[in-house]
C-alpha cells in the first residue's frame, strides 16, 4: 500500500483521552469456549468507543496482563512500538474505509479481500524474564455501520470518482500515492467519523519462524560470519531461538581445527586443536554423520574437546550441536565436516525435539556461511538471486525435500578482458630472479674454491656458471621448480659446512640468504613486482566493471559473476526468472551497457599500460548469443551456477575456447590490443549489434572502421563470425 499512516496524534482518543463511550458491552456467551480452546491470540475492538473490549487468555498472557480483566481497554497497545501501533490502526481503518465505500456507493466488494485482510507481523516488547515475540495478526470486521461522517471527509470521497467506481478503479487509486482517495484517507480518523460494529484481531505467535527467517537471511549474506562484529547479530538470534545461554563455533579445515568461545565478547577466545584430537572425539564422529547431536547432561558426557572450556569454566549443563557438512565436489557420495555450531545451556536437558528440528532447518544455511567464511567451494550469493536461496531454505525448514535452484530461459552475456603478454612477462620475471639467485650462488662457489680448492668444489662453481649461461638464453616451463631444487640440493644443503671455510664464504652466504624472500624461500623481487602489477591491473579493471554494474543492475536485476586471473571475465544471466519485470527492452539495454562497460575497461587498460610502461596489453571480447539457457545451482560443484541441458553445452564450449580463437583467413588472434571484438553466429545477432556499434560510434567510444572475419573452427564448434572495432581513448 502506498499511503502513509496518519500521525499518531490523530488517535489520542485511543491512547488515554477517549471520547465518551457507551456502557461496556456484556461479554458474549461464546467467549468462554474461545478462552479455553482456541490457540489464537484474539482481541475485539468496539468501534463505538475504539477500545479493546474483549481479549483471550492467550492474548493477555502475551502482553503480560494475565491479572487484568478481558476488557483491557487500550493499555495493551503500549506493549507495541509506535510504528506497530500506527500500522495496526491503519489495518482497522481499512475496514472502516470498506464500510464507507460500500455504504456511500451502495455496492459491496469494491475493496479486495486480500488487501483488507493482509496479515501484519508485530513485534511485542519483551516482558521481564521473557523474550520479545513476533505475532502475525489479521484484522476482520463484522456489522460495521457508519453513524456519521465529517462533511470534509464526505466531500473528499465525492471527489474520488466522477461516476460509480468499480473494483479496478478503486485499486488504481489505492496504489497511486497522489490519487484523490489517498487525500480522503488522510482525513479519515476516529475524530472524523462515528461507527458501530466489531473489529476482530486474530494472531499467531510466529517468533520462531521469524527468527529462523532472519537468521537464514544473515547467514546467506556475502560477508564472513567468522568475525565477532558480523556474527553478533546472528549469535543473538541463535541463542533466542534455542533459549541458549552460550554458544560456540568449531571450524575444521585441513589438519587443524579452531574452537571459538566467548562469542558474545568483543574479542573471541580461540583454541587451536589438532585434527588427531578431533578424530578421537566421539562428538566429532557423531557430528560428521550430519545429524544434530543433543547432549542432555554434560556432567556425564562432556566431550573432551570442549570439557575444560565449557563444563569447567563456563558452567555448561547441556549442549546442542549443529553439524556443518558439505558434500565433496569430487566424491559426491562422501561428505566433509566443515565444523559445527554449539548451543549451550546452564540447565540440564534444555533442548528438545523442536530444537533438534530447528537445528536441521538451519544447518544448510550455517554450512553455506561456514563455507564462505573458510573460503571453501561455495561462491558468494549474488544479491539478485539471494531470494531464491532463502526461499529454498524456508522450504527445507518446513520439512520438504531439497529442490533444485534453477532459473530457466535466461539470456547469457559473456565478456572477457584478457592481459596479452602476461605469460612472457612472468617468464622474464622468473628469469631475472633466478639469474640473481644463481649469481649470488656463484659468489659462494667461487669463495669455496678459493678456500679449499678441491676439484669437486670447482666443479660446483663450473656447474653454476653453466646454469647461468642457460638461463641467459631463456627459461623453460619447469625451470622455476627444477633450478630452485638444484640450488637447494647442491648448494644450500652444504651451507653448514661452507660457513666453516672462512669469512669470505660466510659473507657470501649471508648475502645470498638476505636476498631471499622469507615467505617464498627464494629470490622473488622481479616476480613480486609482476604479481603486484597483475593484481593492480585486475583490481582496476574490476573496479571499472563494478562501477558499470551499478548502472546495469538499475536497468534490470541480474546475476553477474566476475573472475580475475590474467585479466577479468564476466558472466551475466538476465531474464524473467530473475526479474519479473524483464522485457526485450531491458535485454537490449543490458547488452548496450555491457558494450559500454567493456569499452571503459579498454580505456582503463590504456591508462594502466602508460602507468606501468609494460609490454603487456589488454584485449577485449564479447560473446553474442540470442537464445536462452537454463542455469541451476549444484551444491556439489565449485561454481554457483552451471548451465543445464545439452542445448546449452555449445555456449559453454565457446566460452572456454574463444579467447584464443584465430581468424580463419589470416591465422591471427581475433582479439587485438585496444580493440573490441564481437563474436556471433547469426545474421540477426549481427544486425542487432551493428546498431549498438553505431550508438557507440555516436558516443565516441569506438572508431568507424569495422573489421570482419570468420573464426577458425573450434573443437566441436563451427560457423562463428567476428567483428572488430578500435576503442578510442578518452
Amino acid at each position: 500500500m502506498t499511503y502513509e499512516p496518519v500521525d499518531q496524534s490523530d488517535y489520542t482518543n485511543i491512547n488515554g483521552q477517549l471520547p465518551p463511550s457507551s456502557p461496556q458491552s456484556d461479554i458474549p456467551s461464546w467467549w468462554s469456549v474461545l478462552e479455553r480452546h482456541s490457540r489464537l491470540l484474539v482481541a475485539a475492538v468496539d468501534l463505538r468507543s475504539h477500545r479493546i473490549e474483549w481479549t483471550s487468555k492467550r492474548f493477555r498472557h502475551l502482553v503480560g496482563m494475565t491479572d487484568t480483566p478481558p476488557t483491557l481497554g487500550d493499555s495493551v497497545l503500549q506493549r507495541l512500538s509506535s510504528d506497530d501501533q500506527l500500522w495496526l490502526r491503519e489495518r482497522i481503518r481499512r475496514h472502516v474505509l470498506n464500510a464507507i465505500i460500500a455504504e456511500h456507493y451502495d455496492q459491496e466488494g469494491l475493496l479486495p479481500s486480500r488487501w483488507l485482510h493482509e496479515p501484519l507481523i508485530i513485534s511485542v516488547k519483551p516482558l521481564e524474564g521473557d523474550r520479545a515475540r513476533f505475532v502475525e495478526f489479521t484484522v476482520s470486521s463484522d456489522h460495521i455501520h457508519l453513524l456519521s461522517l465529517d462533511p470534509a471527509v464526505k466531500s473528499a470521497f465525492d471527489d474520488c470518482w466522477q461516476e460509480l467506481p468499480n473494483a479496478k478503479t478503486v485499486i488504481q487509486q489505492l496504489n497511486h500515492p497522489h490519487a484523490p482517495l489517498q487525500r480522503a484517507l488522510q482525513l479519515l480518523n476516529p475524530q472524523t467519523y462515528q461507527a458501530s460494529g466489531t473489529i476482530l484481531l486474530e494472531g499467531m505467535d510466529v517468533s520462531d519462524r521469524e527468527v529462523t527467517q532472519r537468521l537464514i537471511h544473515i547467514l546467506l549474506d556475502r560477508e564472513s560470519i567468522l568475525q565477532p562484529q558480523r556474527f553478533r547479530q546472528a549469535n543473538e538470534l541463535l541463542k533466542r531461538l534455542f533459549r541458549a545461554t552460550d554458544s560456540l563455533i568449531l571450524t575444521a579445515e585441513g589438519e587443524t581445527a579452531v574452537l571459538y568461545t566467548g562469542l558474545g565478547d568483543a574479542e573471541w577466545t580461540t583454541h587451536t586443536l589438532s585434527f588427531e584430537s578431533l578424530q578421537e572425539s566421539s562428538l566429532f564422529r557423531l557430528a560428521a554423520k550430519g545429524s544434530v547431536v543433543n547432549l542432555r547432561d554434560l556432567s556425564n558426557q562432556c566431550p573432551s574437546i570442549v570439557q575444560a572450556e565449557l563444563c569447567q569454566k563456563r558452567g555448561a549443563k547441556s549442549l546442542l550441536v549443529l553439524p556443518l557438512v558439505a558434500t565433496s565436489a569430487h566424491l559426491k557420495s562422501s561428505s566433509q565436516l566443515l565444523g559445527f555450531v554449539g548451543l549451550v545451556s546452564n540447565q540440564y536437558d534444555a533442548f528438545g525435539a523442536i530444537d533438534e528440528h530447528h537445528g536441521k532447518t538451519l544447518a544448510p544455511a550455517l554450512a553455506i556461511a561456514m563455507r564462505q567464511s573458510v573460503n571453501e567451494r561455495f561462491t558468494h550469493i549474488h544479491e539478485s538471486v539471494r531470494w531464491r536461496f532463502e526461499e529454498e531454505a524456508e522450504r527445507r525448514s518446513l520439512g520438504l525435500p531439497p529442490a533444485p535452484i534453477t532459473f530457466g530461459d535466461v539470456y547469457p552475456l559473456y565478456g572477457i578482458s584478457d592481459i596479452r603478454g602476461s605469460s612472457q612477462e612472468r617468464n622474464r620475471a622468473i628469469q631475472q630472479d633466478l639469474l640473481t639467485q644463481f649469481r649470488l650462488g656463484l659468489k659462494i662457489g667461487e669463495a669455496v674454491c678459493q678456500s679449499i680448492g678441491t676439484a669437486f668444489a670447482c666443479q660446483l662453481r663450473d656447474d653454476l656458471l653453466e646454469k647461468i649461461e642457460q638461463l641467459q638464453q631463456g627459461v623453460t616451463v619447469d625451470a622455476e621448480i627444477t633450478l630452485l631444487r638444484y640450488l637447494r640440493d647442491n648448494l644450500e644443503n652444504h651451507f653448514s659446512f661452507f660457513k666453516a671455510c672462512g669469512e669470505a664464504v660466510e659473507a657470501a652466504i649471508a648475502t645470498y640468504e638476505s636476498a631471499k624472500d622469507p615467505d617464498q624461500g627464494c629470490v622473488y623481487a622481479a616476480r613480486a613486482v609482476y604479481d603486484q602489477t597483475i593484481q593492480h591491473i585486475n583490481l582496476t579493471l574490476k573496479s571499472t566493471w563494478h562501477r558499470w554494474q551499478r548502472t546495469m543492475q538499475a536497468v534490470s536485476p541480474h546475476y553477474c559473476d566476475v573472475e580475475a586471473t590474467d585479466g577479468i571475465d564476466h558472466m551475466i544471466y538476465a531474464g524473467g526468472a530473475i526479474d519479473k519485470n524483464f522485457s526485450p527492452f531491458h535485454l537490449r539495454s543490458l547488452r548496450y551497457e555491457q558494450l559500454r562497460a567493456v569499452c571503459d575497461c579498454a580505456r582503463t587498460g590504456f591508462r594502466l599500460k602508460a602507468e606501468y610502461q609494460t609490454d603487456m596489453e589488454i584485449t577485449h571480447l564479447v560473446l553474442v548469443q540470442d537464445y536462452t539457457v537454463d542455469i541451476t545451482h549444484d551444491e556439489n560443484t565449485e561454481r554457483l551456477f552451471e548451465v543445464r541441458g545439452t542445448r546449452d553445452t555449445r555456449y559453454e564450449i565457446v566460452k572456454k575456447r574463444i579467447d584464443k580463437a584465430l581468424d580463419a583467413k589470416t591465422q591471427d588472434r581475433i582479439t587485438q590490443p585496444g580493440y573490441l571484438t564481437l563474436v556471433y553466429s547469426t545474421l540477426e545477432e549481427w544486425k542487432e549489434y551493428q546498431e549498438y556499434l553505431r550508438y557507440l560510434q555516436r558516443e565516441g567510444w569506438v572508431g568507424h572502421d569495422i573489421e570482419t572475419g570468420h573464426v577458425e573452427p573450434l573443437q566441436g564448434v563451427t560457423g562463428l563470425k567476428f567483428v572488430r572495432v578500435q576503442v578510442l581513448d578518452a
